[in-house]
């Protein structure tokens, strides 16, 4: 292993100090929550395993001060967290490129739509939107911060969502628009995920259309310098209580506080914060052992899977065709397809997303083969010219040691009956943060925000201190 640069090194000694809180993970869930103790007063370090803050927040410079995304880069409404806090600290967002028709390769043809759910029949918009209208009905039952107590919580539970879909949509249409969307939102196939997980997770942003939309929708905003700019900001704030390169392998716990053992030493505290996914958590070794249904809850909820694959040209040349750059494909490789240009339009972007079984099966090809099959699948939407583009940026998160996958964890059949209490149970003086925590926007940058001033609020309650109310405009 090469040796760690001297500012970290510097960085870790002060880290062995005694400190209130310390917190595994420097993403928004562990920066929020460290922000939040600071302004109560007390003291935290946070250990990030990377060498940067942001956790699956990440930008990619291009030139001309510009950045890209390759994790995570929408903001939309509802997500009132996240949105005062990009206020607050003076970050500059701008709207998804939505202007132009869209495009949907169906069954071998091309098709121009506006809006949402593109038309393929009537017989199909019918299908769907009864579909919607019963998933939505259903998530109304489900409460955020307990789905296992929905009047239905175990009938649910049981089934994969494909189960339901074979059950109450109609049409072969239908059931392929939906499987896009279960893959567009959660990184998954329909047979990986439980219903009920998806009916709590519709229920946390509002609604199934929230989720799916680009205007009005959870894909409404971009970053002008990257989603990873509010990390950047926060970690800035809170200065050297940051240390990164420190990847945590043991927590020692006992009713005296926590030894969070680390690559660079040892801290010592009263409380911890473990702001990282559930599935991640489980590879920390805890002394004593955590309970067996602690355990139970990391092993099903495994990861999505997501390749970001971003082709740039000099010029967004679909806009001349009166084309959004927004397109879905039954066919592939990318199912789904966004104009990821800058604010001012140059360079030109295509972001397409491999997501599910496309990313765990390409994602085990070379890289060179990998881009070969997603740009003749850009050329056939938008033309030869997208076969051509001046630069390839991609991201496999499965492929991160520290992530190992995105879009977030989903519940398999039976986790949230049978385990969901322990998502965000303390155990002994250990507490749980991460956008998996959150009961509003699970999953999401403002879900993670959430999860960390909650686990904040739960250690000054611990602790004794009070909890003083940020200004967040909420």
């Amino acid at each position: 292993m090469k040796p760690l640069p001297a500012r970290v090194r510097d960085m870790m000694r002060q880290a062995s100090d005694d400190v209130d809180v310390a917190i595994v993970g420097a993403g928004l869930a562990g920066l929020a929550a460290a922000r939040e103790l600071t302004r109560a007063g007390a003291s935290c370090v946070v250990l990030e395993a990377r060498d940067r803050v942001g956790g699956r927040t990440l930008r990619e410079e291009i030139g001309d001060g510009k950045y890209v995304d390759v994790g995570g880069q929408w903001i939309g409404p509802t997500q009132n967290r996240l949105a005062a806090l990009v206020r607050e600290l003076g970050i500059e967002t701008f709207p998804t490129h939505t202007a132009g028709e869209n495009v949907i390769e169906w069954r071998g043809e091309l098709r121009r739509y506006t809006g949402t759910i593109p038309k393929l029949g009537r017989h199909v918009l019918a299908d769907i939107a009864q579909a919607q209208a019963r998933i939505d009905r259903m998530a109304r039952q489900v409460p955020p911060e307990a789905p296992w107590e929905a009047p239905k919580a175990e009938r649910w539970d049981g089934q994969t969502f494909a189960t339901w879909m074979r059950r109450n949509v109609a049409t072969p249409a239908a059931r392929e628009l939906l499987r896009l969307a279960i893959e567009a939102v959660w990184a998954v196939e329909p047979e990986d995920v439980s219903l009920l997980h998806v009916l709590f997770y519709i229920r946390s942003a509002g609604s199934f259309d929230i989720l799916l939309d680009t205007e009005g929708g959870a894909q409404q905003d971009r970053f002008v310098h990257g989603a990873q700019e509010v990390s950047l900001k926060l970690a800035e704030a809170l200065g050297d209580r940051i240390v990164l390169g420190a990847p945590v392998r043991r927590i020692r716990h006992s009713p005296a506080g926590v030894e969070v053992e680390h690559d660079g030493g040892t801290v010592r505290a009263a409380r911890a914060i473990v702001a990282i996914p559930p599935v991640l958590t489980a590879r920390i070794t805890y002394d004593p052992p955590l309970p067996g249904y602690r355990d139970g809850m990391t092993q099903r909820m495994p990861q999505g899977a997501v390749i970001k694959c971003m082709a740039v040209y000099d010029e967004p040349f679909w806009r001349k065709s009166g084309l959004s750059g927004h397109a879905l494909s039954d066919t592939g490789p990318t199912k789904l397809t966004y104009d990821n240009s800058p604010p001012d339009g140059s360079p030109g972007i295509l972001l397409g997303f491999l997501e599910g079984r496309q990313a765990r099966e390409l994602g085990r090809l070379p890289e060179r083969e990998r881009r070969e099959r997603v740009l003749s699948g850009f050329a056939r939407i938008f033309g030869p010219r997208a076969a051509q583009p001046e630069r390839w940026i991609e991201k496999s998160w499965a492929e991160e040691e520290w992530t190992r996958g995105c879009y977030g964890c989903s519940f398999t059949t039976g986790g949230w009956t049978a385990y969901g209490r322990a998502l965000r149970e303390p155990i002994g003086p250990i507490h749980w943060a991460g956008a998996e925590t959150a009961v509003t926007w699970n999953g999401y940058m403002d879900g993670a925000l959430e999860s960390g001033e909650r686990a904040a609020r739960e250690v000054l309650a611990a602790l004794g201190r009070e909890h003083r109310e940020p200004a967040l405009g909420r």
